[in-house]
């Protein structure tokens, strides 16, 4: 069984093929998705994948795996504390 600490130390990666396969790895969670974005959380900080027709083929989060597939357009990486800051209400986070 892995401990929390070689957890937190996985490898974040990205493969893309064609712009239409992605593979992500160090992803902890897979906070919404739709056709249109996806927004997961990684060792790296939040990232939210925009493009069209988007879906989650594989969603393995005990490794921390995920595959995408689409149109993807584009890739945008934010703070870890952006948008599941750890320790904090939902509620305070909206009324900040």
């Amino acid at each position: 069984m892995e401990d929390l600490n070689s957890i937190n130390k996985r490898v974040h990666k990205m493969t893309m093929s064609n712009r239409r396969t992605c593979n992500l790895t160090g992803v902890i969670d897979v906070l919404s998705f739709d056709v249109n974005e996806i927004i997961l959380e990684t060792d790296q900080g939040m990232l939210m994948i925009k493009g069209s027709e988007l879906h989650v083929n594989r969603l393995t989060l005990d490794k921390g795996e995920v595959d995408v597939e689409g149109k993807i357009d584009s890739f945008t990486y934010s703070e870890q504390a952006g948008i599941g800051a750890k320790g904090e209400s939902l509620l305070s986070r909206l009324f900040k």
